[in-house]
Order: structure tokens, then C-alpha cells, then sequence
């Protein structure tokens, strides 16, 4: 028999906190109810069914600050309808992966009824997530005690509140006794040893999880290229017959990572079930709005909103926007050549070596600039990928990383390409490629590593002593997290397409070569038509490659395959067992036809 939710034990006996919602200072207390009833109201009434309960008592909120700190958690019961709610999909004892049911629950490995780890931290605390986003009004024209900010049916409330100020953020707690745990089997203890990929996904999720995995992927990676690489770079740099046989081995390592981590991928993928859940009839994700109607495909009410006004959005003002931001970095860019020329004329005239260095300055100012504008744009496509109101989460952010992919290589590479393919000046070309690397990654240690530690280390300090000031009998290893917590800052065909960039830039680079030049010194046509054939030769054998290794292992496969097999076949059963209902329902039906 299937379990509702208007079955759940909604009891704090077992409540462990996971999200913590923050109020402005001065939110009215009729707000904070009526957001209260609607997260803990049952399923069927439009609410999200989960627990609820400030950080502080009535009595500790006279004594201390933050009084607008509230908790967010869910049972056990409501928990494990919630994964199937998401369509979670695990593993089951037969080494099989499915989608979770409660009905079926025993049938997936590591299951049971007293045991609370079945379910992820990073699982959890997505389930929390997705139930606070879905809260949509239904009758509600405004927010209560705030008749300025007005609902229409359909609209994320948590959305809502959020762009209105009422709420200052939501954020997922961290467990702490798991933290540590996780920081012992990672980085705390030097050691050369593969990082704990399943660990880490299980507490921060898929996403971080495959991004440091392509990390270790692409360090390990690299290291034939650097051996190789190396000799070319210190003793015969102008060799330029040495030079093509590195850009093919060049080209053909692209291929080959790029293929073998899309493989490692879908085990990876696979083995956490991601690779499994279904886009096809995906959610609406929780900024889309529009007026509330009946999906014509799955039958269920969510916003609809049509595809021409999103067209309209996107041709009209965002794509105009983007061409604007790559015109301005274009003209950043050409500063920046004025001030090359300018350093560069001042020590031609003095020759001394402060002038020496002074030639690096350029690059340097120039690769902050670059940093800057980069996070700037980042702001803007977001803003505006996030107002052109995409229904799906995954046209959302396809649409957002094409804005930044296309920003961000022209700002960081068109200077690279300006040099190589107008000045032809290769030693500015080395000069400026290693300034721009190596102020890059400096700048983005500080700035995403060494500053957020500092202000957090900083930030402790300061909440342990007010904590320890306090003369009031509270929890306070879970306020002070609370507290330290609210403080933290929030932190692939891209690929494909810089190897297919790489296969042209190092084709071209090689045709300007005073070598190859020399080959053809009256027809440069026969230069032009050669360099283009080697081109596409090596683009071929590119894409050979990439044909000829599967994405997926054929494990993986076949895996994938049987289990479509098992999804058409149960559909079947199903359909038949509807037809038979069916059938048996005539003859009633005719039989009280009679009668009448």
C-alpha cells in the first residue's frame, strides 16, 4: 500500500536540523507565522510538511542577538518520501540501481528501519531544499504584514521573500562530527594517496564531488605533458619541426583525457545515480514564474509561461548585452597594449632594470583587470539568465554557462590571439602568457581560498567570545555554529570546443613560422591551402578518437539498457492492468444502464 503524507508523524522527538532560514532584523511576527504554517502545513493543503522551530527560545531571545535564526528539518518517514519525491535513485541489494520507493525500501542495500544514514548529508539536505523552494501561493495576493510585495498563484514564496529582503539567506548546517571526519580521510593528513571522491559527494553532493574529481583527474593528467613539454619550453622553443610533432601529441592527449574522463564520469555518475534520473519531465525550478495552469504533458499545475516572451528576452535585451560586454573588454584590451608599448618605449630609452621589470606591470595590472571583469559579467549573467525565466534548471544553466564561456574566453585569450595572430611577436606572446597564468591563479588563491579562511578565522574569534560572555544556559556549540555559519560565503562541450580552439590556434601558429614560410616563398595560397589540410587531417583524427571510445563503458551500458528494459516492461504491466480494470467496470456500468 502506498504511504501518504498526511500519514507522517510530524513530532519534534527526532528533529535534526538541516537548513537554517534567516529573517531581516525587523520582519513582522505575523510574516514569520505565516511562513511557519505553510512549511509545516500537510502536503495536501500546499504546504511542505517539514519541521520548523526558531534557534532560540522566547527567553533566550530577549537575552541574545540574531532572534530571526530558524531551523528546518524533516522526520525520518517524511525524509524517505521526499527521496522519492526527487526521484533519488540508489542502489539495491542485487547491485542494481533504482529509483527509490518507500514501499520498496527494504530492497535497497543499507537499508533500515534503525538505521539514519541511509540517506546522505548532501541527499538530505536536497530533499530540505527542494520542498522550501516548491512552496508556491496559491490564494495569497500578498505577503502578510507586507502588502507592497504581492504573490500571484504559482509564485515561489521562498523566491519571493528573498528578492523582498524579508529573508536574508538560506543555508544548509554542517554536521560537524562528519566535517571532521571528512577533513581526516582528506587534506589534514599530507599524503599521496587518491581523495576520498564517494565521501566527499556524500557530504557536499554530486556537483563538488565531480569537481574535485576532475581536479585529481586533470593534475594526474597533465604530468606527461610537463615532462614533454618542459625540454620544448627551455631549449628549442623556435624549433619549429620539434614544435609540430609536440602540437600532435598535443592534440591527440586532448582527446584521449577529454574521452577518458567522460568515461570515469558515468562510472562515477552511474555509481551515485545521477546518471539515471530522468530531465525528460523535469520540475520547474523555483525562480520560474508565470500564470498557474495544467502541464498538458504530465497533467500537474505549475506556472506556464510562453516561449516567445523568453525569445523576445534573450534576442532583445540579453544578447545585445553580452555583444556590449565583449566590445568593452575588447577596448580593456587595447589599453592594455597602449600601456605595453608605453612600458617598453620607456626602457628601450633607459635600459635600466627597474624598466626591466617595469615590463611585467602591464600584464599584471592587466590580468586583475581581467579577474575583475570576469566576476562583474559573472553577476550580470546570472541576473539576466535568471530574469529571461527558464522553466527547466538545466536550461537555466545551459543558457548561463554560454554566456560566460563566450565572455570569459574572449577576456582572458583575446589578447593571446591579438599578439600571436597581428604583432606576430612570439616572445610577448610567452611573456604575457605566463604573466596572465600566474597572476590568475595567485589571485584566485586569495581570493577564494586565503581570505574567505582569514575573515571565517576572524569571524570565529569574535562569536567564541561573545558566547563565552554569556551567562544564559543555552545550546551553545549549535549557536555558535549557527552564527559562524551565516557568515560563510557561496561558493562541460567547453571542454570540446577549447581542444577544437587548441587543433586551429597550434595549425596556424606553426603555418606563421619562419620555417614553414621559408618552404613557400613566392605561393603563400599553397602555404594557406597546406596548413588548412594538415588542419582538418588532425581534426579528423580528433574526432576518430572521440567515436572510436565510448562515453560509457559498455558496462554501463548495458546496465543502463536492461534497466530501460525493466522501466518499459513495468509500464506495460501497468497499462494492462488499467485496460483490465477497465473492462470489468463496462459490465457494471451497462448492467445500471438496464436497470434505469
Amino acid at each position: 500500500m502506498k504511504v501518504t503524507l498526511s500519514a507522517l508523524d510530524t513530532s519534534e522527538s527526532s528533529f535534526m536540523p538541516l537548513v537554517v532560514i534567516e529573517f531581516a532584523q525587523d520582519v513582522k511576527e505575523e510574516t514569520k507565522e505565516w511562513l511557519k504554517n505553510r512549511i509545516i502545513a500537510p502536503k495536501k493543503d500546499g504546504g511542505a510538511q517539514l519541521l520548523f522551530r526558531p534557534l532560540l527560545n522566547k527567553y533566550e531571545q530577549e537575552t541574545l542577538e540574531n532572534k530571526n535564526l530558524y531551523l528546518v528539518g524533516a522526520s525520518k518517514i517524511r525524509m524517505l518520501l521526499g527521496a522519492e519525491a526527487v526521484g533519488l535513485v540508489k542502489e539495491c541489494n542485487d547491485n542494481t540501481m533504482r529509483a527509490f520507493t518507500y514501499r520498496t525500501r527494504q530492497n535497497f542495500k543499507g537499508f533500515d528501519d534503525t538505521n539514519d544514514d541511509f540517506l546522505t548529508m548532501a541527499e538530505c539536505q536536497f530533499i530540505i531544499k527542494h520542498e522550501l523552494e516548491n512552496l508556491r501561493a496559491k490564494d495569497e495576493k500578498m505577503i502578510p504584514g507586507y502588502p507592497q510585495a504581492k504573490l500571484y498563484p504559482g509564485k515561489s514564496l521562498l523566491r519571493r521573500l528573498l528578492t523582498s529582503g524579508i529573508v536574508i539567506q538560506v543555508f544548509p548546517l554542517h554536521d560537524n562530527e562528519a566535517l571532521k571526519k571528512l577533513e581526516d580521510t582528506w587534506y589534514t593528513r599530507f599524503a599521496l594517496k587518491y581523495q576520498p571522491i564517494d565521501s566527499i559527494r556524500g557530504y557536499f553532493g554530486e556537483t563538488i564531488a565531480l569537481y574535485f574529481g576532475f581536479l585529481e583527474y586533470f593534475t594526474f593528467a597533465l604530468i606527461p605533458m610537463a615532462v614533454i613539454g618542459l625540454p620544448y619550453y627551455l631549449f628549442v622553443w623556435e624549433d619549429y619541426d620539434k614544435y609540430v610533432i609536440f602540437a600532435s601529441f598535443n592534440l591527440i592527449w586532448s582527446t584521449l583525457i577529454l574521452e577518458v574522463w567522460k568515461r570515469g564520469c558515468a562510472n562515477m555518475t552511474y555509481r551515485w545515480g545521477t546518471l539515471l534520473m530522468k530531465r525528460k519531465f523535469e520540475e520547474p525550478r523555483p525562480g520560474f514564474h508565470g500564470v498557474l495552469g495544467i502541464n498538458s504533458i504530465t497533467g500537474k499545475e505549475e506556472p506556464l509561461y510562453p516561449s516567445y516572451k523568453r525569445q523576445l528576452r534573450i534576442y532583445l535585451v540579453s544578447l545585445p548585452f553580452v555583444c556590449l560586454c565583449l566590445y568593452f573588454s575588447l577596448y580593456v584590451m587595447m589599453i592594455y597594449f597602449d600601456l605595453e608599448v608605453w612600458a617598453l618605449g620607456l626602457h628601450e630609452n633607459s635600459g635600466s632594470e627597474w624598466t626591466s621589470v617595469l615590463l611585467y606591470v602591464p600584464s599584471i595590472i592587466y590580468a586583475i583587470v581581467i579577474e575583475i571583469m570576469n566576476r562583474l559579467y559573472r553577476y550580470a549573467a546570472e541576473f539576466l539568465t535568471s530574469w529571461e525565466n527558464h522553466r527547466l534548471e538545466s536550461a537555466y544553466q545551459n543558457h548561463l554557462i554560454l554566456k560566460v564561456l563566450v565572455f570569459n574566453f574572449l577576456n582572458c585569450f583575446a589578447s593571446l590571439f591579438y599578439i600571436a595572430f597581428v604583432l606576430k611577436d612570439m616572445k610577448l606572446l610567452r611573456q604575457s602568457l605566463a604573466t596572465l597564468l600566474i597572476t590568475s591563479q595567485i589571485l584566485n588563491q586569495i581570493v577564494e581560498s586565503l581570505l574567505p579562511y582569514w575573515l571565517q578565522r576572524k569571524h570565529g574569534v569574535r562569536v567564541k567570545r561573545k558566547v563565552q560572555a554569556l551567562k544564559v544556559d543555552i545550546d551553545a556549540t549549535l549557536y555558535e555554529q549557527v552564527i559562524l555559519e551565516k557568515e560563510m560565503g557561496t561558493y562541460l562541450l567547453a571542454f570540446e570546443t577549447m581542444s577544437v580552439i587548441s587543433v586551429v590556434t597550434n595549425c596556424a601558429l606553426i603555418g606563421m613560422s619562419p620555417q614553414v614560410n621559408a618552404i613557400f616563398p613566392e605561393s603563400k595560397a599553397d602555404l594557406i591551402l597546406i596548413v588548412v589540410a594538415v588542419e582538418h587531417a588532425l581534426l579528423a583524427l580528433k574526432f576518430i578518437l572521440a567515436f572510436a571510445i565510448p562515453d560509457k563503458p559498455r558496462h554501463i551500458q548495458m546496465k543502463l539498457a536492461r534497466l530501460e528494459f525493466e522501466s518499459l516492461e513495468a509500464l506495460k504491466q501497468q497499462q494492462m492492468k488499467l485496460v483490465t480494470e477497465n473492462l470489468k467496470e463496462e459490465p457494471k456500468e451497462s448492467g445500471k444502464e438496464k436497470a434505469t
